[in-house]
């Protein structure tokens, strides 16, 4: 849609991966829009992973214990912060959509991606206390999981060896995004592309580009305990 902007936080290393051709596609069909689409290349950026003393500018608020949480909460309020963390926070604030494209780690996001989230959605930025879940600061902004597996479908089924995908969804969507206010909208999991055929890759990517033309229109999920492990 015309106007709307668009943060894509990418974690492959790979340009000409599956992945890569998921964040291709994305970007072409948002463009095409009229969207404008930010990225964030995590690897071809370097991205630091750890939360560190370096991440605060000059002097900490309690320089004898180092508790990282409250030194980056101070350093946000304070504007001291790494330039690096505050440009992606930058990014984050301007979008109206912020899709994660990734392969499945052990379950979960590959480390550089989880150092983006430690790093990036710091309180002061993302959150307080109060203010968190509903009222999250980013709660005007959509976010969406667009993630490839290892594993079938099958495998990820309610009876399958590995579970049903929703329950390794839940720390990334309902622990982390929807915990800092966004409005999640159903995940894209393209299962097991590298044992897919060439024909079932080229489908998984088509219907990505597919649903991506009436993104807009589509209605969050109700993020809550319900929808991840049912009643």
């Amino acid at each position: 849609m015309a106007g709307k902007k668009v943060l894509i936080v990418y974690a492959h290393q790979e340009p000409r991966s599956f992945n890569g051709s998921l964040k291709k596609v994305a970007v072409e069909e948002l463009s095409k829009q009229g969207c404008t689409i930010t990225i964030s290349d995590l690897y071809a950026m370097d991205f630091e992973p750890r939360a560190t003393r370096k991440d605060v500018i000059g002097a900490l608020s309690n320089p004898q214990f180092f508790n990282y949480g409250v030194e980056a909460y101070e350093a946000f309020k304070k504007r001291s912060l790494a330039s690096d963390i505050t440009d992606e926070q930058k990014k984050v604030q301007e979008a109206d959509l912020v899709i994660f494209q990734f392969p499945l780690y052990w379950f979960s996001v590959p480390a550089i991606l989880k150092g983006w989230m430690d790093r990036v959605l710091c309180q002061g930025f993302a959150f307080d206390i109060p203010g968190f879940y509903d009222s999250g600061f980013l709660k005007n902004k959509l976010a969406l999981l667009s993630v490839t597996t290892g594993g079938t479908a099958e495998m990820y089924g309610k009876t399958g060896v590995s579970g049903d995908f929703r329950y390794f969804l839940w720390p990334l969507q309902h622990g982390a995004l929807h915990f800092c206010g966004f409005k999640v909208l159903a995940p894209q999991i393209s299962f097991a592309p590298e044992i897919a055929s060439e024909e079932e890759r080229k489908a998984m990517v088509a219907s990505w580009a597919q649903r991506l033309k009436t993104i807009w229109e589509e209605e969050p999920i109700d993020c809550t305990p319900a929808w991840y492990f049912g009643q």
